[in-house]
C-alpha cells in the first residue's frame, strides 16, 4: 500500500484501489481451497467430434495391466494403482510430489457411448481412447420443405 511509488511524480494512491488490489491478491492466493497443491489425477484431455469423443490420460510409470477402464452409458471410469517407491533405511525424501497408490476418476461424457466400438491404446504412459457415439445419440439432419 505504501510502496516507493506512492508519491512518485506527485501522484497520490487511492487507498480503496489498493485495498481492492490486496483483496484480489488474497483471493488469488487462496483460490485453490484448503489444499491448493492437490490436483485431479490422472490429468485428462477430452474433445468431441461428430463421431464421438477422444480422451487422453497421462499415466506415467503405470503398467497397462494395472489399469481398469469401464464405460456405462455416458460415464467413463478410469482406475488403477501405481507402485510406491521403497526407500532404504538411511534414505529420506527431500521432496515428494508424485502420486502413488490407488486412484479412480469418473468422467461424465456428453452422450451415450457405443461400448462395442471403443478403441483404447496405451503407449509411453499415455492412454488414448476413442469413444464412439451411439447411433441413437447422433444428431439427425432434418430436411425442411419450402413452398
Amino acid at each position: 500500500m505504501f510502496g516507493p511509488n506512492m508519491w512518485r511524480f506527485g501522484r497520490q494512491v487511492d487507498p480503496f484501489s489498493e485495498m481492492v488490489r490486496l483483496r484480489n491478491d488474497m483471493n488469488r492466493l487462496f483460490s485453490g481451497g484448503a489444499y491448493p497443491f492437490l490436483s485431479v489425477y490422472p490429468a485428462v484431455n477430452i474433445w468431441m467430434n461428430d463421431r464421438g469423443v477422444v480422451m487422453t490420460a497421462e499415466l506415467p510409470g503405470i503398467d497397462a495391466d494395472k489399469l481398469e477402464v469401464s464405460v456405462l452409458n455416458d460415464t467413463l471410469v478410469l482406475s488403477g494403482a501405481s507402485a510406491s517407491e521403497t526407500l532404504k533405511d538411511e534414505e529420506n525424501y527431500h521432496r515428494k510430489e508424485r502420486n502413488e497408490g490407488k486412484f479412480s476418476r469418473t468422467i461424465q461424457l456428453p452422450f451415450k457411448v457405443n461400448d462395442k466400438k471403443i478403441e483404447a491404446r496405451y503407449e509411453k504412459g499415455l492412454l488414448r481412447m476413442i469413444l464412439p457415439r451411439e447411433e441413437a445419440e447422433k444428431p439427425k439432419k432434418i430436411h425442411i420443405k419450402a413452398n
